[in-house]
């Protein structure tokens, strides 16, 4: 039977051109007897969070519509380790397949391997030390912001919430942790991460 797969493709500039990497994912989907039932090709920077493309790929693993996703690099599916960590489990979670093609990366929910392994491990711990970093910066600006007595047009001790940190809190929600525990953790309010929740869920 047939195993329908998403194809996504960016490049960032209109320069540039998604026909070589389309080639290529196309090629190795054939050699693993995968079935591309989404090609999306996508210009735009990777730093922006909200590309329509790569939305329309997450959303059909989600869904069910393909159980393995292709890119040309782990960097075309993230716009940071945070981003990219979320994808990643996002599409484990969901059961569905990533081959990064020029590195040799399978990540198989049902085929796990060491290798494969080692690399979802490291993706995770190395986001989860940025998210440390961004918390102990946060932390440390308030302090600074407390010696000299000064607000910055907020009230001192909440930090305007990091979007990074609203992700990784939605993530604990998504995982079973209530609400406000989630929002204790990721050091955001409450009402801040319950609007979150409800604009992005």
């Amino acid at each position: 039977m047939p195993v329908p797969v998403a194809i996504y493709a960016r490049v960032s500039t209109g320069e540039q051109s998604c026909e070589q990497q389309v080639t290529a994912l196309r090629e190795a989907a054939d050699r693993m007897r995968l079935t591309p039932a989404l090609v999306v090709e996508e210009t735009g920077s990777g730093a922006k969070a909200d590309r329509p493309g790569l939305i329309r790929v997450m959303d059909a693993a989600r869904r069910g519509e393909v159980r393995a996703v292709l890119v040309w690099k782990l960097d075309r599916l993230g716009r940071s380790v945070l981003d990219l960590a979320r994808n990643v489990d996002e599409l484990r979670r969901a059961g569905v397949r990533l081959v990064a093609v020029t590195q040799g990366i399978d990540l198989d929910p049902d085929r796990p391997d060491a290798a494969a392994k080692m690399a979802a491990d490291m993706l995770a711990a190395v986001a989860e030390y940025e998210r440390a970093l961004i918390v102990e910066r946060t932390r440390a600006g308030l302090d600074r912001a407390r010696r000299k007595g000064t607000k910055s047009g907020r009230p001192i001790g909440r930090p305007r919430a990091s979007q990074i940190l609203l992700h990784a809190a939605r993530d604990l929600v998504i995982a079973g942790v209530p609400v406000a525990e989630a929002a204790r953790r990721k050091g955001v309010a409450r009402s801040t991460l319950q609007r979150f929740l409800a604009a992005n869920t």
